[in-house]
C-alpha cells in the first residue's frame, strides 16, 4: 500500500518542474536543422519512444493493462491528448517571442487553475475538496499563484518597453501581444492535458492491480502521449514538407556527420525531459494521499518558478530597467509563497485524515 507523504510529493513535483523548466534548452545548440525538423524528433521521443520504454520497464503486463482498459477512457484520453496537442505547439511558438521564462509562467499559471478546477467541477467536488480540512489553504494557495502570473505579466509588458526603448528604430523579435496569445492558447490547452490524466485514471487504477504501485501512472500516460503525439506529428510534417526543412531529417551532408547526430541527440534530450517532468509528476502525485487534486497546480507551480531560473541563465532578463527587475523578483517571491501555502495546506489535512 502506498504511503501518502505530501512532502515528497512537493520534491518529487520539484524535480519535474527542472525538467519541465529545461526540456526545450537543448534547441539552443540545435544547428541547420528548423524549428519543425527538432520538433519532430523531440515529438518522437516525448510522446511515444519515452512513455512506451518507461512504461513496459516499470508497469507490469503493461499492454494487458491497455487492452483491458475501458473504452471511454482510453479514447477520451486519447483525444484529449490530442487536444492538448496544439497547446504543444502554441507553446513552442510562444517561446521564439517573448523567451523562456514569461511563456513558461502566464501558459503554466493559467494551466495551473484551470487543470485543477474544471476536473473538480466535471466531478461535482469543488466544494467537497476545498471545504475539508486544509482544503482552504490550498485555495488561497492557488488565488495567490494567479497574482504571481499577472505580476510576470507586467513585468513582460516592461520588458518590452525597456527593449523598445533601447532598440528603437530595429526589428525586435521580443513581440508580447503575439507572445501573449500564444501562451493564453498555450496554457488552455495545457489545463486540457491534466484533464486527459484525470479521465485516464481508470487505466492507472487496473496498472495498480497488476503491481504497478508508485508507477501506475505511467500506464495512462501512454494514451495521452499518443493522442499529442498525433496531432504535433501531422502538423510539423506538413508545415517542414512545405518547407523544404523535412530532408534534412536524413540527409547529413549539408549539416556532416558530428552537427547531424548531435543535432538528434538535442531533439533527443529535448524530448525525454519533456517526458520526464510527468514521470515525476506521477509519483508526486501518489505521494499527495486525499489531495491528489492539487498535484496539477503545484507542480506547475515548481515549473514557473524553475522556468525563472532558466530564464536568468539564458540572460533573457538582462539590461532591463531597476523597476522592471523588482517586479520579476517580486512576481517570484509570491509564486514561491504561493506552492509553499499549498503544500502546507496539503500536509496538515493529509496529517489530521490520518489521525496524526
Amino acid at each position: 500500500m502506498i504511503q501518502p507523504n505530501p512532502i515528497i510529493g512537493t520534491g518529487l513535483h520539484a524535480v519535474g518542474g527542472v525538467s519541465a523548466a529545461s526540456c526545450y534548452m537543448p534547441f539552443e545548440g540545435i544547428k541547420k536543422w528548423s524549428w519543425g525538423t527538432f520538433w519532430i524528433v523531440q515529438a518522437l521521443f516525448a510522446w511515444c519512444i519515452m512513455p512506451l520504454v518507461i512504461g513496459y520497464l516499470t508497469v507490469p503486463n503493461l499492454f494487458q493493462v491497455l487492452t483491458e482498459a475501458p473504452s471511454s477512457a482510453f479514447w477520451t484520453a486519447f483525444i484529449l491528448g490530442a487536444c492538448y496537442g496544439f497547446g504543444g505547439l502554441s507553446f513552442g511558438y510562444a517561446i521564439r517571442n517573448i523567451g523562456y521564462s514569461l511563456t513558461y509562467t502566464i501558459s503554466i499559471g493559467i494551466s495551473a487553475v484551470l487543470g485543477t478546477v474544471v476536473p473538480l467541477i466535471l466531478n461535482g467536488t469543488v466544494v467537497q475538496q476545498f471545504s475539508k480540512t486544509g482544503g482552504g489553504i490550498v485555495l488561497a494557495g492557488m488565488v495567490i499563484s494567479m497574482l504571481g502570473v499577472g505580476l510576470c505579466g507586467r513585468a513582460g509588458f516592461l520588458k518590452e518597453k525597456n527593449m523598445g526603448e533601447k532598440q528603437a528604430g530595429s526589428k525586435l523579435r521580443f513581440n508580447m501581444k503575439k507572445g501573449l496569445l500564444l501562451t493564453v492558447i498555450a496554457g488552455s490547452l495545457s489545463a486540457v492535458w491534466g484533464i486527459s490524466l484525470e479521465f485516464g485514471q481508470p487505466i492507472s487504477d487496473i496498472a495498480a492491480k497488476y503491481g504497478a504501485g508508485h508507477f501506475e501512472g505511467n500506464a495512462k500516460l501512454i494514451v495521452s502521449s499518443l493522442g499529442c503525439l498525433l496531432t504535433n506529428l501531422t502538423w510539423f510534417i506538413v508545415v517542414t514538407i512545405k518547407d523544404g526543412t523535412i530532408k534534412s531529417l536524413w540527409q547529413r551532408k549539408e549539416v556532416g556527420n558530428k552537427l547531424f547526430f548531435g543535432n538528434y541527440a538535442l531533439s533527443a534530450l529535448a524530448g525525454s525531459l519533456w517526458y520526464t517532468q510527468f514521470f515525476f509528476y506521477g509519483l508526486g502525485h501518489v505521494k499527495m494521499g486525499s489531495f491528489q487534486f492539487a498535484s496539477w497546480v503545484l507542480h506547475m507551480s515548481m515549473l514557473i518558478f524553475f522556468s525563472y531560473i532558466i530564464g536568468v541563465i539564458m540572460k533573457e532578463w538582462r539590461g532591463v530597467k531597476r523597476k522592471t527587475y523588482v517586479t520579476l523578483v517580486i512576481a517570484l517571491l509570491v509564486l514561491v509563497g504561493s506552492f509553499v501555502l499549498m503544500s502546507y495546506g496539503s500536509y496538515i489535512g493529509e496529517m489530521i485524515s490520518n489521525g496524526h
